[in-house]
C-alpha cells in the first residue's frame, strides 16, 4: 500500500510581495549584516515555508534602488573564479530598516481594523 502526501501551500501574490519587497530586503540585512542575492531568497524561502519566493527579476531591480537610495552599499567578493556581490545596510539604511518594519507594521494593524479582522483562537 503506497500513501501519496500532498503538500499545500498559498503563494502571496506578487503584488503583495513587490509592496513590501523593500522593507524585507532591508530587515534581512538588519538581521544578517551582508547577505548576496541568492542567499535573501532563500533565507525568505525557507523563513515562510515556501509562502513567499522572490524571484531574482523583482529582489535585483529592489537591490539597485536601494543602492541608488544610498540604503545599501555593496562589496566584492571572489571566490575561485566566480564574482559575488554582497549587500549591506549604510548607516542611513540601518535607520530606515527600522522605519520601514514600524510603517509595515502600523499599515497592517491598520488594514486589520479596516477589515475587520479578528485573531485566530485556538
Amino acid at each position: 500500500m503506497y500513501i501519496c502526501l500532498i503538500y499545500t501551500f498559498m503563494l502571496y501574490s506578487s503584488e503583495l510581495i513587490k509592496g513590501t519587497l523593500k522593507t524585507i530586503i532591508l530587515k534581512l540585512l538588519a538581521d544578517n549584516n551582508r547577505m548576496y542575492g541568492y542567499e535573501m531568497t532563500q533565507r525568505v524561502k525557507t523563513a515562510t515555508a515556501n509562502k513567499i519566493e522572490i524571484t531574482e527579476g523583482a529582489l535585483y531591480p529592489t537591490l539597485h534602488a536601494l543602492e541608488s537610495e544610498g540604503l545599501v552599499t555593496t562589496e566584492i567578493e571572489y571566490i575561485g573564479k566566480r564574482v559575488r556581490k554582497y549587500y549591506k545596510l549604510s548607516p542611513d539604511g540601518a535607520k530606515r530598516s527600522q522605519e520601514k518594519v514600524n510603517e509595515l507594521a502600523d499599515f497592517m494593524n491598520t488594514m486589520k481594523f479596516l477589515l475587520d479582522i479578528k485573531p485566530k483562537t485556538t
